[in-house]
Order: C-alpha cells, then sequence, then structure tokens
C-alpha cells in the first residue's frame, strides 16, 4: 500500500441498513497512525460504518477504499482478504468460552491462513505480552475478568498486525478504572506501532482524557466535530 493513501477514504457513500438510509453522503479519511473517535446516538450509524468498512454492508455509490481495496468492486471471496487487515475489537468481547485463551487466538490464526505450529505459539506470545496477558494464556474466559477478556480480545485483533484497528465500544462493559486501562492500551499501540484505531465510544470523558480527531454521526451524517 502506498503509504501516502488513506488507509479508509469514504467520498460521498451513502450507507443503508436493511434498506433503510442511515448515513448520507459520508466522507471520511484516516490514514495511518491517526487514533479517531465515532460518537453519535444509539441507531445513528456508527455500527453501519464499521459494518461498511469490513465489507459486511454493500457500497453501491460514491467511491470507498479501504487499504488496496474498493469496496464498490468488492467481490464476496475478497472479504476475508479485507478482513484480515482489519483488527477488530467488540463490547462483549466475544471470546470462544469453551476453549482457552491460547485457543481463541489459535482459531483465528488457523483460520486467516497460518499453518506453521511453531510460528503460531510465537505470534500468541508476542501478541499476548503486548496486552499484558503473557501469563493468561491457558486460562479459559470464564476465569479471568472482563478487562483481561477484553485485553484478551485486543490481542487477538492484532494477531494479523493489522494497520487498522476498529473498536466498537470496547469499553462499554467495563467500570472506569478498567476502561482507563484499556483506552492507554488502545493509545499506546496507536503510538508505539502507528496502527490507526477508529473507536466506537459514547464516553466523553475518555474523549477529553485522551483528545483525538471526533467525528459525530446525528441526522443521517456523520461530520467531524470541531473541538
Amino acid at each position: 500500500m502506498d503509504n501516502n493513501l488513506p488507509l479508509i477514504k469514504f467520498d460521498g457513500v451513502d450507507i443503508s441498513n436493511e434498506g433503510m438510509l442511515i448515513i448520507s453522503s459520508l466522507s471520511i479519511e484516516i490514514n495511518e497512525g491517526e487514533f479517531v473517535y465515532l460518537t453519535g446516538k444509539v441507531g445513528s450509524g456508527k455500527t453501519s460504518i464499521i459494518r461498511t468498512i469490513i465489507g459486511e454492508n454493500p457500497v453501491t455509490n460514491g467511491s470507498a477504499r479501504v487499504n488496496n481495496f474498493d469496496l464498490l468492486k468488492l467481490k464476496r471471496k475478497q472479504i476475508p482478504y479485507l478482513r484480515r487487515e482489519i483488527g477488530v475489537v467488540f463490547q462483549d468481547f466475544q471470546l470462544l468460552m469453551d476453549r482457552s485463551v491460547e485457543d481463541n487466538l489459535k482459531f483465528v490464526l488457523k483460520s486467516t491462513g497460518w499453518k506453521d505450529s511453531k510460528k503460531m505459539s510465537a505470534r500468541i506470545t508476542d501478541v499476548l505480552t503486548e496486552v499484558g496477558m503473557e501469563t493468561k494464556a491457558h486460562k479459559m474466559p470464564h476465569q479471568i475478568s472482563g478487562g483481561e477478556q477484553q485485553r484478551v480480545a485486543v490481542a487477538r485483533a492484532l494477531l494479523n498486525d493489522p494497520k487498522i484497528i476498529l473498536a466498537d465500544e470496547p469499553t462499554g462493559n467495563l467500570d472506569p478504572e478498567t476502561a482507563d486501562g484499556i483506552m492507554k492500551l488502545l493509545r499506546d499501540i496507536n503510538k508505539y506501532k502507528e496502527t490507526a484505531i477508529l473507536m466506537i465510544t459514547h464516553n466523553y470523558a475518555l474523549i477529553r482524557r485522551y483528545p483525538a480527531r471526533v467525528l459525530v454521526c446525528e441526522n443521517n451524517e456523520c461530520k467531524e466535530l470541531s473541538l
């Protein structure tokens, strides 16, 4: 990818959900190493934007690129390759509860084409160390706290060394102190790995504590907020 090009660039894109227009004429750019908040009321289109970026919602007008993928021309068979280049962190962690932390991460690696067991083990150790969970690899998800489960979810998002992480309310189910720890982790990943992060949040206290660009969704539009 040309480093001079935005990682995400939408220009005049209408975003719909089940046939209903949610966001009209969306135009955004997110560059390598940027941290951007996406905020707005429930139902204002934030998650629909995330779904569009990962190829779940089709793009039918305007222009939209994510990394080297043209979303208007995106074929179904290309979607897994698009998603390998994007890390996603969810509010409810979405870990597989019937297997260990290590096996959760191994499942993702296998499903994205990794085959060498030694390389997989080394990569899992690397990402768990990055998020401070290297001693919890053999724990089951129910044996660790919510904050620790979210750290594992962040580790999962890092497995394929993405240039972009999409974080959908990653602190929404956490107490303030734990949320602050996850926020510091995401900001460190953004700063030291230069990973671009687009984070959905309703938590304006976090936005004030960790200022960055803010996109606000309201009235079928999504615009940058001038702070």
